[in-house]
C-alpha cells in the first residue's frame, strides 16, 4: 500500500516570539509533529505561515497531500483567502483534514463548518481530563478511557459548529467546564477531525495519547480508493419484468 503523504502546517510565530511556547516547542509544533509522528507508512513534510507567499500550500502542495494538520491560533486572518478556499477545496475532493487546537477559528475549517466555530476559553494552567467516549472508533484504538494533561488551555461549550458525525472525546476541565474535544465531520468525499489539545503554551504535544490520537486520525482520514467511475457516462439501462 503506498504511503500516506501527510502535510502538517503551523502559523509557526508563538513558538518564535514567545519564550514559553518556544521553550515547548524550540524547533516549532510542526516539526515536533512531524518526529512523533513519523512512520513506515506515512511521508511527512511541513508548511508554515511564512514559508512563502502561498503559505507552504501551493496547489501542487495540495494535490500531492493526502492528509493535512493545520495548527494555527493567533493569525488566522493572515492567512490568504484563496488558499483558505482551495485547502477547502481539497478537502471536498477527499484530502483528509485534521484541525488542531485553535484551528477550530482558521479559515478552512470555518469555510467547511459553515459555521462561527465559537468557543468558551481560559488559559489558567487547567489540568484536563480526555474522555474517550467511542471506544471503538480507528481514531481510539489504542487509546485509554481516558488521559490527563496536567494543564492545558480551557476550552469550554458552547462550541458554536455543526452537529458532528461522530463524537469521539468530551474533556472536562478543574474549573468545572466541559467541551466536546474531539469530533469528524465530512465535507464532500472528505473526512474532516477536530482535536482540542495543543495550546503552545504547554507540552501536550509530547504527551503520547495525544500523539497516538493524532497517529490514528492521520490513516482514518486518509482518502478512500479511487472508485472505477467517469463522471458523465451511462448507465447500463435497467431491464423491468412484468410481475407474475
Amino acid at each position: 500500500m503506498a504511503k500516506i503523504r501527510v502535510t502538517i502546517w503551523n502559523e509557526f510565530d508563538h513558538e518564535i516570539n514567545n519564550e514559553r511556547a518556544k521553550a515547548n516547542y524550540p524547533e516549532g509544533i510542526h516539526e515536533c509533529l512531524a518526529k512523533a509522528l513519523k512512520a513506515d507508512d506515512l511521508e511527512i513534510a511541513t508548511a508554515w505561515l511564512e514559508k512563502d507567499e502561498e503559505h507552504g500550500l501551493s496547489q501542487e502542495v495540495l494535490a500531492n497531500t493526502d492528509v493535512l494538520l493545520w495548527w494555527g491560533h493567533g493569525r488566522h486572518g493572515d492567512v490568504r483567502d484563496d488558499v483558505a478556499a482551495r485547502v477547502a477545496a481539497r478537502v471536498q475532493q477527499g484530502m483528509g483534514f485534521i484541525a488542531l487546537h485553535s484551528a477550530h477559528h482558521s479559515k478552512p475549517f470555518r469555510l467547511l463548518m459553515g459555521s462561527p466555530c465559537d468557543v468558551r476559553w481560559r488559559e489558567n494552567d487547567d489540568k484536563c481530563v480526555v474522555w474517550n467516549v467511542n471506544a471503538g472508533h480507528p481514531i481510539t484504538q489504542g487509546v485509554p478511557l481516558y488521559f490527563f494533561l496536567e494543564k492545558e488551555e480551557m476550552y469550554g461549550e458552547y462550541f458554536s459548529i455543526p452537529t458532528p458525525d461522530e463524537l469521539i472525546f468530551i474533556s472536562w476541565f478543574e474549573g468545572g467546564n466541559a467541551f466536546r474535544s474531539g469530533c469528524t465531520f465530512t465535507r464532500g468525499i472528505g473526512k474532516i477531525f477536530y482535536f482540542q489539545p495543543g495550546h503552545e503554551m504547554y507540552p501536550s504535544y509530547h504527551n503520547k495519547d495525544v500523539q497516538k490520537v493524532i497517529a490514528n486520525a492521520i490513516r482514518w482520514a486518509r482518502p478512500a480508493p479511487e472508485r472505477d467511475f467517469q463522471a458523465g457516462a451511462k448507465m447500463a439501462p435497467v431491464v423491468e419484468k412484468a410481475g407474475k
